[in-house]
């Protein structure tokens, strides 16, 4: 019995959402909004279009290898390309919000909001201060939070 390529595409996809980014154990690639797109071939060829944070990033092939294999393990699957695409450019509208919930509670990261300010996601406070452009990783700055005296992580 075959799959087919919309039964497969969904398989694909759960498979994806299991990857979890290698910064932040417990938000999926696709919770992050990584993922692009599938496409799946009637003889089980994947091929998936996925959107770097930044084009720099250095876990880039590790994220490819765990999609690559956790897409492998499907049955149907005959083989799997993950690419890296240019376009669109990644945003932090991407990020799902139970994702961003996540950043908040497990990691003190906050998301810069549209008009620029930042949230802290230890006490709610709007009067969080930028430290450094320069964080931990190329994909965050650091911020400290006056009101209850955190430091806080921004997802760039």
């Amino acid at each position: 019995m075959s799959l087919g390529t919309t039964t497969l595409e969904g398989l694909v996809r759960a498979a994806i959402a299991t990857v979890f980014d290698p910064e932040y154990p417990g938000v999926s690639v696709v919770e992050l909004g990584l993922l692009q797109s599938v496409a799946v071939e009637t003889d089980g060829e994947v091929r998936i279009g996925m959107i770097p944070t930044y084009s720099g990033c250095p876990a880039l092939k590790f994220i490819a290898a765990d999609v690559e294999t956790a897409v492998g393990a499907v049955a149907g699957v005959s083989s799997v390309r993950v690419d890296w695409l240019r376009s669109p450019v990644w945003s932090q509208d991407r990020v799902a919000h139970s994702a961003i919930k996540h950043l908040e509670r497990e990691f003190t990261v906050t998301l810069r909001r549209a008009d620029g300010t930042l949230r802290c996601p230890v006490c709610g406070s709007d009067a969080v201060k930028d430290t450094s452009l320069m964080g931990p990783s190329r994909c965050r700055s650091l911020a400290y939070c006056p009101s209850c005296q955190n430091p806080i992580e921004v997802m760039r």
